[in-house]
C-alpha cells in the first residue's frame, strides 16, 4: 500500500509543473456553470419550477455535477497506455514492482486530490458571485452514500479507461472506442442535461448501466433527492466495478502475449 501512496504523492507534485492546465481546468468549470446559469435562467423565465426543480436547485445540481465531472481525469489513462503500447515503451510498467492497474489507480488518485481543491474553489466562487441559494442536503446518510458512490464511480471510470487502453494490445488504434465512450459518457451521466428531463423509459434503461451512478445520482443525492435509489445505486455501481475488473483480468491475460515492445 505504501508504494501506491508514494505514486499518488508523485503525481500530486507532478501537477505543479502543469500550472496552465490547472488554470484552464478552473476556467472550464466556471464556463460550464455560467452556461447553465444563462441557459436555465432563460428556460425558467417567470416559471418557479421545471420538472420538480426550482431555478436554484437546478443551478445547485449543475454546480455539483460539473464539480464531479471535472474531478474525473481518467481519460488520460487510456491515451497514455495506448501511446506507450504503440511506441514500445509500455514495458516499463511491466518491469517495475507494482501492479499496473493499481499504478494507474494511484496516479488518478493523486491527480484527483490535486484538482479537488481548485475545482471546489471555482464552484464556491460562482456561488458567491451569482448569490446562488445553494441547495445541499443536511441528511448525513445521503451525504455518506453519495460520497461512497462518487468514489466507486471514479474507480469505475479508471477501470473503463484502463480497459480501453489495453485494447491497443489487439487493435493498435482505439481512437474510435474513445470517441464513442466520450460521447456516451457526456450524455448519460447527466452532465449535459439532468436525466429527469428525459423520457422515463430511457431513464429506466440507464439505471441498469453504471454511468447513471457516476455523476447524476450522486448529484441528486447531494441536493436532497432520490434517497430511495441510494442503496440500489451503490449495489449496481459496485457490481459493475467487479464485472469490469473480471473483464480487465481476462483481457490482460489474453492479449499481453501479443505485446512485443522493447525498452523501458
Amino acid at each position: 500500500m505504501r508504494k501506491y501512496i508514494e505514486i499518488a504523492k508523485i503525481y500530486i507534485k507532478a501537477q505543479l509543473v502543469w500550472r496552465v492546465d490547472v488554470v484552464f481546468n478552473m476556467v472550464f468549470t466556471i464556463t460550464k456553470i455560467l452556461f447553465a446559469y444563462l441557459l436555465w435562467g432563460a428556460i425558467f423565465g417567470t416559471k418557479t419550477e421545471v420538472a420538480g426543480f426550482t431555478f436554484y436547485s437546478m443551478l445547485s445540481y449543475y454546480i455539483i455535477s460539473t464539480f464531479l465531472n471535472q474531478l474525473d481525469m481518467s481519460s488520460g489513462i487510456s491515451n497514455e497506455i495506448s501511446a506507450k503500447i504503440r511506441n514500445g515503451t509500455f514495458s516499463k510498467y511491466m518491469t517495475i514492482p507494482v501492479n499496473i492497474e493499481k499504478y494507474f489507480i494511484a496516479m488518478e488518485a493523486g491527480v484527483v486530490a490535486f484538482y479537488l481543491t481548485f475545482d471546489f474553489i471555482a464552484a464556491i466562487v460562482w456561488i458567491y458571485i451569482f448569490k446562488i441559494e445553494f441547495v445541499f442536503t443536511t441528511n448525513f446518510v445521503m451525504i455518506a452514500g453519495a460520497l461512497l458512490m462518487i468514489l466507486l464511480g471514479l474507480l469505475f471510470m479508471v477501470q473503463l479507461n484502463y480497459y480501453l487502453g489495453l485494447l491497443t494490445l489487439k487493435y493498435q488504434e482505439i481512437g474510435t472506442f474513445l470517441m464513442i465512450k466520450n460521447n456516451i459518457v457526456a450524455f448519460v451521466t447527466g452532465s449535459i442535461v439532468p436525466l429527469v428531463l428525459l423520457p422515463d423509459a430511457f431513464v429506466s434503461v440507464m439505471k441498469l448501466f453504471p454511468f447513471y451512478y457516476v455523476t447524476y445520482l450522486p448529484s441528486m443525492l447531494l441536493i436532497g433527492r432520490y434517497q430511495n435509489e441510494m442503496l440500489i445505486g451503490l449495489i449496481v455501481i459496485f457490481l459493475w466495478c467487479v464485472l469490469l475488473q473480471i473483464v480487465i483480468q481476462v483481457t490482460w491475460k489474453k492479449y499481453r502475449r501479443k505485446y512485443d515492445g522493447v525498452g523501458i
